[in-house]
């Protein structure tokens, strides 16, 4: 407890298992990272419960877990979903396709998930990670134990996305994801509100992803045991619907 409270007040590194949570501050904003090593942590990806229906919230899923005994270590929101609650494009849990890959483009920019390129983020089934863009995975899709697509891709190839404007005032909490190595995977929050250009400047230049994928806006929330909730305010959430996890080893 005492090594927890001087953690929290230092917003240093802390370490469950593998798992590492800290805050980065760049270019006068400030940040909140989860970093899994996958060689010791396992990421999940969850929708519903046993029964079929909607988890819908951390919280939701924090019961799931323990109803089944599980520690929960990390959660947060995944990818870009529909107005009837379910994933817009790609979702794959433990090899099964629940959504199939969304390769429509809309005309300008209706959304976020629209603004090209969008991509997939996903661990295979050999534990590797990555994240490609969706005419990537079109063309050669990987073996995935699990994929979220969404959107849009906030670097690609080691550059910030063409798309974004680096003078824009659309400024809001911003979530997203990459794989600094194929072991490696970085969830990034924004704890105030930023611009696109801005976050994917600091998902290329502060965790050096040489290709990132936007996750949510304004809803996007992770959590903790050493952070409880980060992100959005209670006010601003809606039901979730792909959520990412990770689980304490049974054994611990």
């Amino acid at each position: 407890m005492f090594r927890f409270a001087l953690a929290m007040l230092a917003f240093g590194s802390t370490a469950v298992s593998a798992l590492e949570v800290r805050q980065v501050d760049h270019d006068g904003e400030r940040y909140q990272l989860v970093e899994l090593d996958l060689r010791h942590d396992r990421l999940d990806l969850r929708w519903k419960d046993d029964d079929g229906r909607a988890l819908a919230s951390i919280e939701g899923l924090r019961a799931w877990a323990d109803s089944h005994r599980r520690t929960l270590l990390f959660a947060a929101n995944a990818g870009i979903y529909d107005q009837a609650f379910r994933p817009l494009g790609l979702h794959i849990e433990d090899g099964t396709t629940w959504r199939r890959l969304n390769t429509v483009r809309l005309p300008g920019t209706v959304g976020n998930f629209s603004m090209q390129p969008n991509g997939v983020f996903y661990v295979d089934q050999d534990g590797k990670a990555g994240v490609m863009t969706t005419a990537q995975w079109q063309s050669k899709p990987p073996a995935a134990r699990i994929a979220s697509q969404s959107g849009p891709m906030l670097v690609v190839d080691g550059e910030v996305n063409a798309s974004f404007d680096a003078k824009s005032n659309s400024r809001k909490i911003r979530s997203g994801v990459c794989a600094p190595s194929p072991d490696s995977v970085a969830f990034a929050i924004s704890t105030s509100p930023v611009s696109f250009h801005r976050f994917g400047s600091f998902m290329r230049d502060a965790l050096g992803c040489r290709d990132a994928l936007f996750l949510d806006g304004s809803l996007s929330q992770f959590w903790t045991p050493q952070t409880g909730y980060v992100g959005a305010p209670a006010p601003m959430l809606k039901p979730y619907v792909g959520m990412f996890v990770v689980f304490a080893d049974p054994a611990q």
